[in-house]
């Protein structure tokens, strides 16, 4: 996942052996490692606008039967 950081990492601060980009700099990293610094604050997502749009898939229609038993527990 491509982020931006939106902060400054303390002084010395590294990731495996390498300093944090800069703030405003943009870095590639593991989906779970950029999706908590973008949850915290640190960072945002970078998205390309030259990437087209993944494909959305629709989930079926429920039926009748399937729709009335939705807040039933099993």
């Amino acid at each position: 996942m491509k982020i931006r950081m939106l902060v400054e990492m303390p002084e010395g601060a590294a990731r495996n052996g390498q300093p944090w980009p800069a703030q405003g700099e943009m870095a590639e990293l593991p989906t779970a490692e950029a999706a908590h610094l973008v949850a915290s604050g640190i960072a945002e997502e970078v998205t390309e606008a030259a990437e087209e749009p993944r494909p959305r898939r629709r989930r079926p229609a429920a039926t009748e039967a399937e729709a009335e038993g939705e807040g039933e527990a099993t």
